[in-house]
């Protein structure tokens, strides 16, 4: 053992003088992919042509620039990493200013609504003292936040666990409606399933009428309440089908409610459903478009410009696959938009995965007809966003959306400027940031990339890990020799056996500097020397670690056990211990960035996170020294600094105080670069330096995409 890092003595370290310096000013912008993820709901405006709003999942909502031709996000200021999670979005209907959103992405988490007078350019917020769920399941119903047409200072929100709640002066306090008769089944254990509660609440829009419904969607309470006074008296609606649940819900100019049915909240699980309206009357009707096959109904829009106009789509009907149905005569005859649907998806291709074209997509819970464009509608899926002007020709509705999680990301020495891997889609090659790759990692799929390594000698040599796609295609490591461009599927001596980790996503993969040898470790380490035709056991290396190579030594190799650094002088045939540490907390799992890195620009640079700080070693690992301190890193990474120094880029804090830090002298001196109109809700799950220009840096976010910065 070489060294011994003494942590009690670096922790008393105090903060550099440079951090009391102003911060250094960065521009940042995305990296194009489009969209990506769940959009649950899409929201047009009535007060305002050309206006649109967007609720995701874990990404926060967007604002659509008709000028610009491009959504806006509308909470990259905001730190609060539960308010990411849209609950529910009311655009006021005659004040184009105002809008309004229920945010809380899991129970337990903080949960407010939200209010602005600039259409979200700023937002003020009323805690409430409730669960939301905005990324948990059901979070395609609603819409569950309504606008009084009668007095635009009351507002409604149906919340899932606690009844109904209610605003008599514009969403500035809030009570529970106690008039209300069902009180919801109160915030379930932290495991058990969530609950729909008030599904949706719906006023009557015409003139002089009083009237609003509100759907409830847990079992044993499931139903249609109306209520003809503002709320003040509620009364169910018998009639129905039965055993279903009401879901989402829209009225017509003349009062004509239209709700779809499920036998499940979703966005899974849902195996039967309906369509039914309710007249003004209160008499029902069965409209249900189509009966053949599994799954439900969700997604609903009824055309303001044309009454009698309706469309609904259909949820969890994997065979043949989902479509829309749309009627002109108030769901008396459907025609399916499926079959005649063309999508152009030359803005996004890789949505064909292949194929020059995209299916028509899942979990298609957010419909809307713009009411200021002729026939045109948008409908939402789980990993875009579709907008057509005639129901035939359809385009991904998506510039300036990226609404995605990010496990890894690469920058490498040469090649394209940025390698990613993502949650759900794999990863691509971003060979441009402005624009969207043509296909994400293939050959093999992958559903989540968790390591992506490259030769820092030889760039074009790039190895990845991951999730398979499916159990017909469980292979988990793959190689490229030119860039990425193509792979070839990589199987390690424990391919064979069933509890391999490379099958679930959970081995870990290494290329040395000269490409010459890869190593993997998942039960057991492993090197080949030829892409995988033959293997080598590794000694002196337990199973289950990160492996970290030299990006410019091929002979060097290091992991971190624990708080012990492990190195191999050989190519990775033999590693043993040269320096340990008691660096504490939870034991990282393949998902978590690397705590050991090399840097990019010189032999035998390495830098460790260890209790929330940073240390340096330049001889290989040997020895370590504190870097000058930033208190509480959570993330780091490597990049080019000033005079060919390393340099390091640190997120420091947690909760809603994270920072943002560079140094371009490998942690001699720092400087924030963050500035409060970009925090991303403080959902940041990586950082990668560029190694070939000074200052850029990229940021993985847990639902904004991939985010870069260069100083300005």
């Amino acid at each position: 053992m070489r060294g011994l890092l003494l942590l009690a003595a670096a922790i008393a370290i105090a903060p550099p003088a440079e951090a009391q310096q102003a911060p250094v000013a960065y521009t940042w912008r995305s990296v194009t992919v489009g969209a990506g993820g769940f959009a649950p709901g899409v929201i047009f405006s009535r007060a305002r042509r050309g206006l649109a709003y967007l609720r995701t999942d874990m990404g926060g909502a967007y604002r659509w620039d008709s000028a610009g031709g491009a959504w806006i996000p509308l909470q990259d200021g905001e730190t609060e990493s539960s308010y990411h999670g849209i609950e529910s979005l009311a655009a006021d209907p005659v004040d184009s200013r105002k809008v309004y959103m229920a945010v809380g992405m899991y129970r337990g988490e903080p949960a407010a609504i939200l209010r602005s007078t600039d259409q979200g350019t700023h937002w003020a917020a009323t805690p409430l003292p409730l669960s939301m769920g905005g990324n948990e399941d059901g979070r395609g119903l609603g819409e569950r936040l309504a606008i009084a047409p009668y007095d635009r200072r009351v507002l409604l929100f149906g919340s899932r666990h606690d009844g109904l709640w209610q605003s008599r002066d514009g969403a500035v306090t809030w009570q529970r409606l106690e008039a209300f008769p069902y009180r919801g089944l109160g915030t379930p254990a932290a495991h058990a399933p969530t609950h729909g509660g008030v599904a949706f609440v719906v006023f009557d829009t015409r003139a002089g009428q009083r009237r609003i419904y509100a759907g409830i969607a847990d079992p044993g309470h499931a139903g249609l309440w109306r209520s003809d006074d503002g709320g003040a008296h509620w009364a169910p609606l018998s009639g129905g089908p039965a055993g279903l649940l009401p879901v989402k819900a829209e009225i017509d100019a003349a009062g004509r409610l239209y709700v779809t049915f499920a036998n499940g909240i979703g966005p899974n699980g849902i195996t039967a459903g309906a369509v039914w309206s309710v007249a003004a009357d209160g008499a029902w009707r069965d409209i249900t478009p189509d009966r053949v096959g599994t799954g439900g109904f969700m997604g609903m829009a009824v055309d303001p410009a044309h009454p009698g106009t309706v469309a609904v789509a259909t949820i969890d009907r994997w065979h043949p696959g989902d479509t829309i149905w749309l009627s002109h005569d108030r769901g008396g005859t459907w025609r399916d938009l499926g079959p005649q649907a063309r999508r152009d998806i030359a803005a996004t291709p890789w949505l064909g995965f292949g194929a020059a074209q995209a299916p028509m997509g899942h979990w298609m819970t957010g419909l809307a007809f713009d009411p200021f464009a002729p026939g045109a509608l948008a409908y939402t899926t789980g990993a875009t966003v579709y907008r057509s002007e005639d129901g035939v020709l359809w385009q991904p509705w998506v510039r300036g959306i990226e609404q995605t999680a990010i496990i890894t990301l690469v920058s490498p020495t040469g090649g394209a400027p940025l390698l990613s891997g993502f949650g759900d889609l794999g990863g691509f090659v971003h060979w441009r940031l402005d624009q969207s790759p043509a296909m994400m990692f293939t050959g093999p799929l992958h559903t989540n990339t968790n390591v992506i390594d490259y030769a820092g000698r030889r760039p074009e040599v790039i190895v990845r890990a991951g999730r398979g796609l499916d159990a017909a295609t469980p292979v988990g490591l793959a190689w490229s020799g030119d860039g990425g461009r193509i792979w070839r599927p990589l199987l390690s001596p424990e391919a064979s056996r069933p509890d391999a980790p490379e099958h679930r996503g959970a081995a870990t993969i290494a290329v040395t500097a000269d490409g010459r040898r890869i190593i993997v470790d998942g039960l057991a380490p492993w090197l080949t020397r030829d892409g995988g035709a033959h293997w080598q056991a590794i000694a002196g290396l337990p199973g289950g670690l990160r492996i970290m190579t030299d990006k410019v030594d091929p002979a060097r190799s290091y992991a971190l056990d624990g708080g012990t650094v492990l190195r191999s002088d050989d190519g990775g045939g033999h590693f043993a211990p040269v320096f340990s540490a008691n660096c504490g907390g939870p034991a990282p799992t393949v998902e978590t960035p690397p705590a050991l890195q090399a840097s990019p620009l010189h032999a035998g640079e390495l830098f460790l996170l260890c209790s929330g700080g940073l240390y340096r070693s330049g001889d290989g690992g040997g020895h370590f020294a504190p870097l000058a301190r930033i208190d509480h890193v959570a993330l780091y990474g490597l990049g080019l600094g000033a005079d060919g120094d390393t340099a390091v880029y640190a997120a420091a804090g947690a909760g809603r105080d994270v920072t943002l830090w560079r140094s371009l002298d490998a942690g001699g001196h720092w400087r924030r670069i963050d500035d409060p109109a970009h925090h991303w809700g403080n959902r940041l799950r990586v950082i990668a330096g560029d190694p070939r220009q000074v200052g850029r840096l990229y940021i993985g976010t847990d639902g904004r995409g991939i985010v870069y910065g260069d100083p300005r």
